[in-house]
């Protein structure tokens, strides 16, 4: 257990459970270093599928005395995906926050449960390289100030994800992984990541037919284009090709069509909070093809003002969602402001799916900006072209003046 001084005050822990490698074996490893103290383990449903399936027999016979297995599907997408989309909010251009927005909404119903159970300690099972780490613990403090904190990445002698396995096979804890396949994943409603093996040198060509569990490559879609009309009010998805639907069935919806179209697959290198850079491949069918589709939207309801500096903010509110910053006073008066710019951004929009790629192939929006009577080239009554002149002389002036200053003094 390295350095840690056992604290004989910790009788009952609430452990953030998944089921997977790290916290089948923290379940065990809890009990053998806390003076057999009660461990109470917390599945949310985040939309991971059959990750869930067996779990609550899984953590009793590891050691557990209860588990509780959430459903936050549908909150998790209407307030945590939906609020990050209406703010295009893209971590480096690629990201689109996948794990990242499910740690907050997991954190806190922890953390309820863990007030509710008069637990001594909440655990996670996040490394002391990750981010996540910092998400579920911002969290936690944002709910439970003082609650302590267990982190046995942090503490324990295991060093990698070999001698976890180990762990688990002396402690004969089943696994639905091997040593060869032994990806690092995380799995929700809006993606799947991988992370490790290969991939952890950037200059190895994913696998995609190994990888992939969303969708296929492009190179393996169909050779025609699948077309999807998909209805939004005030910057929320309502409806896809004309049928009203919750959101985290438009998810679903999308999810399936834009993978069998080898749409949303992201591989970059990214800036992780705690310093360093890590490789990963991610699975978004169905935001990608939401962003883009809301991004289209907004270039009909948006005045160019509005539109720009919005782009500045989603960089901000981005870097919020990723540092895990989500119950923080600058991230709700983000989302104030972005609810605020929202307000006119109904209609609809039809994209082809492609091999890939997502094209726009028409939008549609009662409040839409665009006049074509003005925007169009053939001849109008509307636009007097000679304005423009006495428009860039003014606008130039600065220019001018600096050029004529510069030229005087050579």
């Amino acid at each position: 257990m390295g350095n840690l001084n056992v604290n004989k005050e910790i009788k009952k822990v609430v452990l953030a459970y998944s089921g997977g490698l790290d916290t089948s074996i923290i379940i065990p490893w809890l009990k053998e270093n806390f003076n057999n103290c009660e461990v109470i383990a917390v599945a949310a449903d985040v939309g991971q599928g059959g990750e869930l399936d067996g779990l609550r027999e899984k953590a009793i016979k590891t050691g557990a005395s209860k588990i509780y297995i959430e459903d936050l599907v549908d909150e998790f997408v209407d307030d945590y995906i939906f609020p990050t989309l209406k703010a295009s909010a893209v971590y480096e251009n690629k990201y689109l926050l996948g794990t990242s927005f499910a740690r907050p909404i997991i954190a806190k119903r922890i953390v309820e449960i863990a007030l509710k159970e008069g637990a001594d300690a909440i655990a996670h099972g996040c490394t002391g390289k990750g981010n996540d780490q910092v998400r579920f613990e911002l969290a936690i403090k944002a709910f439970a100030p003082d609650m302590p904190i267990i982190a046995p990445w942090r503490i324990w002698d295991i060093k990698s994800r070999e001698e976890e396995i180990d762990y688990a096979e002396a402690h004969n804890i089943p696994l639905r992984i091997n040593r060869e396949t032994n990806y690092s994943k995380d799995m929700n409603l809006w993606h799947l990541s991988h992370e490790g093996l290969d991939l952890e040198d950037p200059a190895n060509e994913p696998d995609y037919d190994k990888i992939l569990e969303l969708g296929v490559s492009p190179e393996k879609a169909p050779d025609t284009p699948a077309y999807v009309t998909i209805g939004f009010e005030k910057g929320i998805p309502v409806s896809v090709d004309g049928v009203k639907m919750k959101g985290s069935d438009i998810i679903r919806r999308l999810n399936k069509l834009g993978g069998e179209n080898g749409i949303g697959i992201a591989d970059l290198v990214e800036n992780r909070l705690v310093g360093m850079k890590s490789r990963g491949v991610y699975e978004t069918p169905g935001g990608t093809i939401l962003y883009q589709a809301h991004d289209i939207l907004e270039t009909l309801c948006l005045d160019r003002d509005t539109l720009h500096f919005k782009q500045q903010a989603a960089l901000r509110f981005a870097e919020l969602v990723y540092f895990g910053q989500w119950f923080t006073p600058l991230r709700e008066a983000l989302s104030a402001f972005t609810d605020e710019t929202q307000k006119n951004v109904t209609g609809t929009v039809k994209l082809k799916l492609y091999k890939g790629n997502v094209i726009n192939a028409g939008v549609t929006s009662p409040n839409s900006l665009y006049d074509e009577d003005i925007a169009t080239f053939s001849e109008d009554d509307v636009y007097n072209q000679a304005d423009s002149a006495g428009f860039i002389n003014l606008f130039g002036l600065p220019i001018k003046v600096r050029a004529k200053h510069e030229k005087k003094n050579k």
